[in-house]
């Protein structure tokens, strides 16, 4: 259901409150205060803001490279997308958090939007996954405004293609564009292109739309409870996600474990 907003409660807001996990900063805010906030920024229009839905995986990237850290930390929220991570995040925090699933967000910022109007622009993954995700997304919400839908090449875009793609995105005038490359690429994206855009929200939203369209079935919610939706992924796509079960995995534990008995410490 759609989160009932008050005009009161758009423009009055406190900062959320954030911890860090291996040294990356997470926000503690519930799927509904993200959901408020990003409405907030949409109706005030004042700077370009961008969400960062990352777990283990950006994690791990944040502490191998200092460029993706200052990216990261630029963010104006960043959410955990991952059990362990939420489980390390509560540990520091001493308090409840929740795990935010990307495509939890995109499908309930899609429902808040077919109601209140708001333009949704997708970038990223294939032009079959795009083509899927927006047919589920008007069958299930025939208000939808979709400004625009649009996969790059998977290579380096050329100046000319660019200047083309930017042009398309302003022209499409979204309040919300979501960006689906896969990390790191996607953050690295929306840093470089989130002050020529004009768009109020851009969110990095990782594998979301290949679970919204239907094309990859997510993984069960006592699965991702469990905290085995890094196993359930790689049994689904093995050569997408095994370098997060061999490499990111392994080390974001024994890092998290590293610092629960005081062996390591990160600031």
């Amino acid at each position: 259901m759609t989160s009932g907003i008050t005009h009161d409660r758009i423009y009055a807001a406190p900062k959320p409150r954030f911890v860090r996990v291996l040294g990356a900063p997470l926000h503690l805010l519930s799927l509904d205060e993200i959901l408020e906030t990003m409405e907030r920024w949409i109706a005030t229009r004042d700077v370009p803001r961008w969400i960062a839905v990352t777990g283990a995986h950006g994690i791990v990237e944040s502490n191998k490279s200092p460029e993706f850290k200052r990216i990261l930390e630029s963010a104006d929220l960043s959410i955990p997308d991952g059990r362990w991570t939420v489980w390390f995040a509560q540990w520091r925090a001493r308090s409840r958090m929740e795990q935010i699933r990307g495509a939890d967000l995109l499908q309930r910022f899609c429902e808040t939007a077919a109601v209140k109007g708001y333009r949704v622009y997708f970038y990223g993954d294939t032009p079959e996954v795009l083509e899927a995700l927006c047919a589920r997304l008007r069958a299930l919400y025939p208000k939808l405004l979709i400004a625009g839908a649009y996969s790059p090449p998977f290579r380096d875009l050329t100046p000319g293609e660019e200047a083309e793609i930017r042009l398309r995105i302003v022209e499409a005038r979204p309040d919300v564009l979501f960006a689906g490359l896969g990390l790191p690429k996607q953050e690295r994206w929306i840093a470089g292109y989130r002050e020529k855009l004009d768009i109020p929200v851009m969110v990095a939203i990782g594998a979301a739309f290949k679970f919204v369209s239907g094309l990859v079935k997510p993984a069960p919610r006592a699965v991702s409870a469990a905290g085995l939706e890094w196993l359930w992924r790689f049994l689904h796509e093995p050569r997408r996600c095994w370098r997060r079960v061999v490499v990111h995995c392994p080390w974001f534990l024994a890092n998290c474990l590293l610092e629960i008995v005081g062996v390591k410490k990160y600031q």
